[in-house]
């Protein structure tokens, strides 16, 4: 981090279904490496940093759309160990005034994305082709992010003064369920789909987030930000984009749409 201007600290276990099997690799990783990273930035002067956080530290929404003021809730280690990690980014900028702003992105899909991931998931089942799908629940709501919506936010974050110290979520504004998004993704790819629940892909009832649903009015009024995609329609635009990288045999060739990793 010497001569860095400004930081971006995107370095995290993620995956929520290995945080049940491995929660202490997350408190390593997510407590303890957020820790190194504000400490660096502290001894070097660094002049920004942007920590990420996620839309998981509310858990499933006491009231929508959820903003920067909502409760936070561990609903599962992963989620845990993210508010953890926000809490310590932020101590230091009180205790220290190290300039740490912190993002907090909703559920960012596109190009390239894991296939641990549920939309990667659908897209490359059906890209296999697949008509019955192995799919976790069906009924809670995701607030979905495009990529460049996503990344424009941390740009903006980054260029922000007034974004020191502050949580700034970055969302669609619009929630739509896991179910309604795997029937959107066959109407763009052009088939039927039945779908089946794989029972290994369930989270634990109480671990199970059921609601997200981001309000986006902070990120708009503090940064001048809005997403592209946003509502029914930017979904669409947005699904139609990371279809179309899925199902280039190329870039299908590295997911294994049979397999389930955790």
């Amino acid at each position: 981090m010497k001569g860095c201007d400004v930081v971006f600290h995107l370095a995290a276990l993620i995956a929520i279904p290995y945080s049940y099997h491995s929660p202490d690799t997350y408190i390593d990783t997510n407590i303890k490496g957020t820790l190194n990273v504000v400490q660096a930035a502290r001894d070097l002067d660094v002049a920004r940093v942007v920590h990420t956080s996620t839309s998981e530290v509310y858990g499933t929404a006491r009231y929508v759309p959820i903003d920067e003021e909502h409760p936070l809730q561990g609903q599962s280690p992963y989620s845990a160990s993210k508010i953890g990690a926000d809490q310590l980014a932020l101590s230091f900028q009180r205790s220290f005034s190290t300039p740490v702003a912190l993002i907090r992105p909703f559920n960012t899909y596109g190009p390239r994305q894991s296939a641990r991931a549920v939309i990667p998931t659908i897209i490359t089942q059906v890209a296999a082709g697949a008509r019955r799908l192995s799919l976790g629940a069906l009924h809670p709501t995701r607030d979905f992010s495009f990529v460049s919506d996503t990344v424009a936010g941390f740009m903006r974050v980054a260029e922000c003064d007034a974004a020191v110290g502050e949580v700034i979520n970055v969302g669609s504004g619009f929630e739509i369920s896991i179910g309604d998004t795997a029937g959107l993704i066959a109407e763009l790819m052009g088939c039927e789909i039945d779908i089946g629940t794989d029972e290994q892909r369930l989270r634990p009832q109480n671990s199970e987030v059921e609601r997200l649903w981001a309000s986006i009015e902070k990120a708009n009024r503090l940064l001048g930000h809005q997403p592209e995609h946003g509502g029914l329609d930017g979904l669409r635009r947005g699904l139609e984009k990371t279809i179309t990288w899925f199902t280039e045999s190329d870039n299908l060739s590295h997911y294994k749409a049979h397999l389930y990793n955790i």
